[in-house]
């Protein structure tokens, strides 16, 4: 997918690679976004080889980026997982999560040359941070802060007003969506890059309105070659 130009990106949040082959080729897709348990759900083992393969496959079928987490209980293990993902290629983003042990680990690699990607952000002030660091996204998951009884939507809004005003180069990387109206409502504020499960794509790419107007078309087109 070629930007054009526009900032707005999409990503797809899966490591299944069947619905790589499906929805890559639309070129909708900017890259993907995958992490232990999204490896999980697809039944791929979270290990340095497997990650090679996926990123491998992702760059032929067309990805832009492929964000890839760390794992390991010490912070020189996120670091020293962090460095292979970033030597699979230029490519690769590595996600770190937003804690303390995750920002001393994302200052060593972003002084390495690494792209990072601060992810399990929930508040505001976390953006502060990730501008600081360095980083070239942070995601924000906005089911999991509504679930938590917090606005998800408004704390999103608050952390693309930091960016602005700071005139930060930092992407919002928008996860856990679970209604597609919530990207439109954060798109409509300057959110530009969001990550989307299989359902919320099935929702982005699906409408009973235009299809059933398609169909009319058909209809037409085969009542007109009869008259021809």
């Amino acid at each position: 997918m070629s930007d054009g130009g526009s900032k707005l990106r999409l990503y797809l949040d899966s490591a299944d690679i069947s619905l790589w082959e499906k929805y890559l080729p639309s070129g909708i897709f900017f890259g993907i976004t995958v992490n232990p348990k999204i490896l999980r759900m697809a039944e791929v083992e979270c290990s340095l080889e497997a990650l090679r393969h996926l990123a491998k496959t992702a760059f032929e079928l067309g990805a832009n980026e492929l964000h890839l987490q760390v794992w390991g209980e010490t912070t020189n293990a996120w670091l020293q997982i962090g460095r292979q993902l970033a030597s699979i290629d230029k490519r690769v983003m590595v996600k770190i999560p937003i804690t303390e042990s995750g920002i001393f680990c994302a200052k060593e690699l972003i002084e390495e040359d690494a792209g990072i990607t601060f992810t399990a952000a929930y508040a505001d002030y976390q953006v502060l941070t990730a501008i600081s660091a360095g980083a070239r996204y942070i995601a924000p998951y906005l089911g999991r802060m509504t679930d938590a009884g917090q606005d998800g939507i408004k704390e999103i809004i608050a952390m693309q007003q930091i960016i602005n005003a700071s005139k930060s180069s930092l992407n919002l990387l928008v996860a856990s969506i679970r209604q597609i109206e919530d990207v439109v409502t954060l798109a409509s504020h300057g959110v530009s890059c969001f990550t989307l499960s299989p359902n919320i794509v099935n929702e982005l790419l699906k409408n009973d309105l235009s299809q059933s107007a398609t169909d009319a078309f058909e209809i037409d087109a085969q009542w007109s070659k009869k008259i021809v």
